[in-house]
């Protein structure tokens, strides 16, 4: 990112909306560009690599928010904030899995919206500066798309929000994290966990619920831990 002012991406269909935004930027010592869809804003992102942040609308014409993110998610992990009047969990659902890092509803205050942006972009410029750290560290951070594990610190973070998990809820978590994709049995999983001979597998399975309840906004459409019926568990290599 910039050194300078940071860069805000507003992709908002509604002008008034749209200009309101990037005033209330401006005022706050950020500098922004408009788009009044998806598809203006993919455009601005690809000619604006400094983008530091990106705060867009979801229903829009042309392409929506959805949409526009999933292709950007393609390339970069940019923050990115929906903003929309639609509160159903299923659309926050969405929007997470598509890879957005916060979500704001209509109406919502200035003061609201600018903390989180500047959260966000704190939170980017720490994230780039502890996987600098880890290349030189021995990987003390372990990343997957939305989630983030210092085994430094042993803190966790899901969406930029810090969980707190038990010792053996961390030590599963690492070791899904490690081997993303792979399906690790619970007889496995308690082998390396407990090391010890594993005793039946619900131990396991009760640790790994209370795991997923979370990290997982929706544990019946998981986006992190997938279930492998009649196998065991793994880590999705995707997420």
């Amino acid at each position: 990112m910039s050194n300078e002012k940071p860069l805000i991406l507003v992709v908002e269909d509604e002008a008034g909306i749209r200009e309101a935004i990037s005033i209330y930027l401006q005022e706050t010592g950020m500098n922004s560009i408009t788009a009044k869809n998806g598809k203006e804003g993919l455009d601005e992102f690809r000619k604006h690599p400094e983008i530091s942040c990106i705060i867009s609308d979801i229903m829009m014409p042309e392409l929506d928010g959805f949409g526009m993110v999933e292709e950007i998610r393609k390339s970069s992990d940019i923050p990115v904030l929906f903003l929309s009047a639609k509160i159903q969990d299923f659309d926050k659902v969405r929007a997470f899995n598509l890879g957005a890092d916060d979500y704001l509803t209509k109406p919502f205050s200035s003061m609201e919206l600018i903390a989180r942006v500047k959260s966000l972009i704190r939170r980017y410029k720490t994230v780039l500066d502890l996987r600098g750290n880890a290349a030189r560290q021995d990987e003390e951070v372990l990343y997957v798309k939305g989630l983030e594990m210092n085994l430094t610190t042993r803190d966790v973070f899901v969406h930029g929000e810090q969980v707190h998990l038990t010792p053996k809820e961390f030590s599963i978590l690492e070791l899904f994290m490690r081997h993303p994709g792979r399906v690790f049995s619970p007889d496995e999983i308690y082998e390396i966990v407990w090391q010890d001979v594993p005793m039946g597998t619900e131990t396991v399975n009760v640790h790994v619920r209370k795991l997923r309840e979370k990290i997982e906004l929706d544990t019946k459409n998981p986006q992190f831990i997938i279930m492998v019926w009649g196998i065991g568990y793994r880590m999705r290599k995707d997420s």
